[in-house]
């Protein structure tokens, strides 16, 4: 096949759950098909990171763009600029007319087999019409967490404005949905959530692709802390992980700490947040930003928590976990989607007092931590190793190739013309 994938970043470098498992399921789908990858291009992206590249695509095509960072005056200014618009924010600021030009000179000029649409934003810039069947890769259900950021916001102010991005991404998730001739998800839940929440958008039934983990990658390692000590990994700019960790630091470790005082945490992952930040100011709570390698940090671990409150899809991190041979404590959101079996693959717990309580068992009963560590490893050796799950994707790609669509690329009934109708803004 020869695939045109679209995505609003590089993959490179490899600090997000998303790009992970795009990443992996390139890899894998390179070694026989053609894939040309477009997209937007920080400045500050390394020559290593736009090499790197080579590993999953044949060809590379990128266009300069540069996202304000986040709590800054810019990110403010640049928010307000989208305050009217009826896409949501985090479509609508990667709406760019040179990025739909390029993409249209890419379709006139090479004869592909699917457009792959790697999560939502790429849809902003689509043309009306494509020579091709269009796959929409979604990650999460994006309207769903941004409910749940909204149910969970403090002050009326914020819940409204949050209220009102959940709408606008409902309305455009669905528009997506509906355009789509194969829409991917993650996870049966992600699945079940589509057709619960848009009923009548889908044209074809959702596929799943499961999440998987690199089994060689991350193996059981040496290097648990002689004291009870806590790990959670994740992109620490994204809200539902900085969110989960603030509440787990502010309500659930002191009921921990109470009963046992010589507990820590690491906080492991990318660009934290002023907020998440400051948790690091307890000399108990590392919080490491980027690092190179997580497993050393993992290893130190005597449990991994995963204590989110919101958010979607599925939870890379938790698999990775788990292949390290780690016990892990979830909240039932953390590890939605996931196949796995409470009790046995790991414990799920809700509500500060409930999630303190299952870590406090782990933490002192040693035989029922290891039969959760070699169950966890076992599960996922077995069956979610990426190699496995990119066969999944790979069939579902060539389906949809030999399957003659029912309907253009455009919705027939219109619902969809907005995506690509709106003024364009350029944002280089």
């Amino acid at each position: 096949m020869r695939i045109l994938w679209l995505n609003a970043g590089l993959l490179l470098p490899l600090d997000k759950g998303g790009k992970l498992r795009t990443w992996h399921l390139m890899r894998h789908l390179a070694e026989r098909h053609e894939i040309t990858y477009l997209s937007f291009v920080e400045p500050s992206a390394s020559r290593a990171d736009l090499d790197g590249m080579v590993a999953v695509c044949r060809d590379l095509e990128t266009l300069p763009r540069t996202d304000p960072h986040k709590g800054t005056w810019r990110f403010s200014l640049d928010a307000a600029r989208y305050l009217l618009d009826r896409a949501p924010y985090a479509v609508a600021k990667y709406r760019s007319t040179a990025y739909r030009e390029q993409l249209s000179a890419l379709l006139a000029r090479r004869p592909f087999d699917v457009v792959v649409c790697d999560f939502l934003v790429p849809m902003v810039n689509l043309p009306a019409r494509l020579p091709c069947p269009l796959v929409l890769f979604t990650h999460n259900v994006e309207a769903e967490i941004w409910r749940r950021h909204a149910d969970t916001a403090a002050g009326a102010l914020r819940r409204r404005l949050l209220g009102g991005q959940w709408k606008r991404m409902a309305r455009f998730e669905r528009d997506a949905l509906a355009r789509a001739d194969l829409v991917l998800a993650v996870s049966e839940t992600d699945r079940e959530t589509f057709a619960r929440q848009y009923p009548g958008a889908l044209r074809h039934p959702v596929h799943v692709v499961q999440t998987g983990v690199d089994t060689s990658y991350f193996v059981p390692a040496p290097g648990s802390a002689a004291d009870p000590h806590l790990v959670f990994t994740g992109s620490m700019d994204w809200l539902p992980n900085e969110d989960g960790m603030t509440w787990f630091v502010r309500e659930v470790l002191p009921i921990i700490r109470a009963a046992e005082p010589r507990t820590t945490l690491s906080i492991i992952g990318r660009a934290p947040t002023r907020a998440v930040q400051a948790l690091g100011r307890d000399p108990a709570i590392e919080v490491t930003g980027r690092v190179d390698d997580v497993r050393p940090h993992m290893a130190r671990g005597t449990l991994y928590v995963v204590p989110l409150r919101i958010g979607g899809g599925t939870r890379l991190k938790i698999f990775e976990a788990m292949a390290m041979g780690k016990a892990v404590v979830s909240t039932a959101v953390g590890a939605e989607g996931l196949p796995v079996t409470p009790g046995r693959d790991l414990l799920l717990a809700d509500g500060a007092d409930g999630f303190a309580r299952a870590v406090l068992d782990l933490l002192r009963d040693r035989e029922r931590r290891q039969q959760l560590e070699r169950a966890a490893r076992d599960l996922v050796v077995r069956h979610y190793d990426w190699s496995a799950v990119a066969h999944q994707l790979e069939d579902a790609l060539e389906h949809v190739t030999r399957r003659r669509p029912g309907l253009p690329a455009a919705a027939a009934d219109g619902r969809a013309t907005w995506l690509t109708a709106l003024p364009a803004k350029d944002l280089e």
